[in-house]
């Protein structure tokens, strides 16, 4: 059986040191969809040519990934720092990437860009926060001058945080990626919930489960779906109803840690089959509003 049409795998889950490499790895799985890390298809020659690889062997690139220079993961303080577009030091390399992924989007006809905004302060009048707003701003507006649109990846802020910060960007069009993974990694609220709140902004989900952290200050555990703390028949049920542009949003599966990330995939993939009859579902019992936008 074919993996359901609304499914994908993010390819820096299969961390594939060649575009070769990439389509093997999806093609094992049995997974004919992909969301793309963009930054090496315009900095590394050896990817150039990767999207047109992809297409050529029967892969559909349902989005892309614009991962920002600078940012680092050893703990929750350090990625506070540099995360997204928050690091001014980074902040021209980032704008320079978002500018070349923007016109590749549009070159191969890729309708959506997800990325980390960073950790976006609480505080509404936080000149911090001004100042990503704008940066997000402008890296919206560079992609909705190409016909593309952006989404801002989950977990970094709280839902509250995240509406908040979604309104203020009204003008420049801005959705969400929604990670529920990431709500538990980062501590910052409870998926299912968030889910809901953010509904109509959603334009693209990612299959990540997680255990909560024990000790205040530090990750979660990145873990297999099925292992963490997400409910996923209860998520899938409010998820699924979701369409942007009128088609029902992608479920791309994430894994970030692990040694047997393939085979982490293939479960997830079962799960997704498990519940196809809830993926079919093509009427909303929530609003839409945004997310048909």
């Amino acid at each position: 059986m074919q993996p359901h049409p609304r499914i994908a795998v993010c390819s820096w889950s299969l961390r594939p040191e060649t575009p070769r490499a990439l389509i093997d790895r999806l093609r094992a799985l049995g997974v004919t969809r992909v969301q793309l890390s963009l930054v090496p298809c315009v900095v590394d020659p050896l990817w150039h040519d990767c999207i047109a690889q992809l297409r050529g062997e029967g892969f559909e690139v349902v989005s892309g990934m614009l991962k920002m220079s600078g940012e680092d993961y050893t703990t929750l303080q350090t990625i506070a720092a540099t995360g997204g577009v928050r690091s001014d030091a980074h902040w021209c390399a980032n704008l320079d990437w978002a500018l070349q992924v923007a016109a590749l989007a549009e070159r191969h006809r890729i309708p959506l860009v997800s990325f980390h905004g960073g950790f976006l302060p609480h505080d509404a009048a936080d000149p911090l926060r001004r100042t990503m707003l704008e940066r997000i701003g402008l890296i919206a507006d560079a992609f909705a001058r190409h016909g593309v649109a952006c989404a801002l990846e989950t977990g970094q802020e709280s839902a509250t945080t995240l509406i908040a910060a979604l309104e203020a960007l009204a003008p420049h069009d801005v959705g969400v990626n929604f990670d529920p993974a990431n709500m538990v990694l980062y501590g910052l609220g409870d998926p299912l919930a968030a889910a809901k709140a953010l509904a109509p902004w959603i334009r693209q989900v990612h299959i990540k489960d997680a255990q909560p952290t024990d000790r205040e200050g530090t990750w979660g555990r990145d873990v297999p779906v099925g292992e963490g703390v997400v409910p996923w028949a209860d998520f899938l049920r409010v998820v699924a109803p979701l369409r942007w542009r009128g088609q029902p949003v992608h479920m791309a599966i994430e894994r970030e840690s692990g040694r047997c990330r393939d085979a982490d995939i293939a479960k997830a993939l079962s799960m997704l089959e498990a519940a196809r009859s809830t993926l079919d579902q093509s009427d909303a019992d929530i609003p839409l509003l945004r997310s048909e936008s």
